[in-house]
């Protein structure tokens, strides 16, 4: 099976404004759980312990937080001085996969569940050079994602980048999961800016070279967003992702939280909807929390309502606030 698996995490992460501000996209807690946690114990728990990323933004803090991991990853990074494309970045971790026969590429944004032996065997089975993990998504949302058009055998026969609703010839977007045969790196030159959509697949199938797809049925959602941020959390929540249990999980009958550790929480708060709390917050007398995300460190004072809006760290929110990010 595979034994190695690079993420992509070198990106920015603008849309995620204040957010990637304090940390890089792919440390960005979900429940509490920096998503490239999330990664590294999903790639574990299919006997992929050997991982490289490319780092740029922030790259620091990457490299610091997961070489000493607690999932038995032997984590491995390179550091961009500028930004190589998604399949530059890879070119630049060829030496880590040298007589490796497959291995498979991951977003350090994404959030999936995706069964990577079931995407393998498929993989596999045809013969292809790369396959691209694909995820059905409602028509109303293909103008968001790179549309994978396969023919009827599975294989891609043509590429749509973020469609019209009236133009798109299919709803299957690409999920950022790729496998690949080592030979991939021979369409990939050196010391070039190169993307897989824009360039390689291109160039894959101009020289009619077969890119086999693999639909993933379960969880996967890109957390490129301050919305997709927020449903991403709600969905841990309500148990939508096979690979994460909710930790410390609190239900009422208005709704439901996850409480860190070193919280204290005061017995006149109210909680609505769905909202997390992390690590050692003090939630004041009287106060309301609703479908919100606390980050470690607040202090929300007495009498204050907090709405569907994310606190940063080390905050004190002393007055209330709705559809805010709030930040000291």
């Amino acid at each position: 099976m595979i034994k190695k698996a690079m993420i992509m995490a070198a990106g920015v992460g603008s849309r995620l404004g204040l957010l990637s501000d304090i940390v890089p996209k792919p440390l960005v807690p979900l429940a509490n759980i920096p998503v490239l946690d999330i990664i590294l114990k999903h790639l574990s728990s299919f006997g992929i312990n050997d991982v490289i990323a490319n780092t740029f933004f922030k790259a620091e803090y990457i490299q610091s937080h997961c070489v000493n991991n607690n999932y038995g990853i032997n984590f491995n990074y390179i550091q961009e001085n500028e930004l190589s494309g998604t399949a530059g970045g890879l070119k630049k971790c060829q030496f880590f996969f040298e007589n490796e026969d497959d291995f498979i590429v991951m977003s350090g944004d994404g959030l999936s569940d995706i069964d990577i032996n079931s995407a393998y065997n498929s993989h596999k089975l045809s013969g292809a050079i790369a396959t691209i993990v694909t995820k059905e998504v409602h028509h109303s949302e293909v103008s968001k994602y790179g549309i994978i058009v396969p023919d009827k055998n599975g294989l891609v026969k043509s590429f749509q980048e973020k469609p019209n609703i009236n133009e798109a010839k299919s709803n299957l977007a690409n999920t950022g999961i790729y496998i690949f045969k080592y030979e991939i790196f021979n369409y990939i030159p050196k010391d070039t800016f190169f993307d897989f959509a824009k360039n390689v697949f291109v160039s894959l199938m101009e020289n009619n070279i077969k890119i086999n797809t693999y639909n993933h049925n379960g969880y996967w959602s890109d957390i490129g967003s301050i919305e997709q941020y927020k449903q991403s959390n709600r969905d841990i929540l309500d148990n939508l992702i096979k690979c994460i249990e909710p930790k410390n999980l609190i239900k009422l009958n208005a709704g439901k939280y996850i409480k860190d550790e070193n919280t204290i929480i005061s017995n006149s708060s109210k909680f609505e909807g769905n909202s997390i709390i992390g690590k050692n917050c003090i939630i004041g007398q009287n106060s309301m929390i609703k479908n919100s995300i606390l980050w470690d460190n607040i202090e929300v004072k007495d009498n204050v309502k907090i709405n569907n809006s994310i606190v940063l760290p080390n905050t004190i929110v002393s007055t209330s606030a709705e559809n805010e990010i709030i930040h000291s």
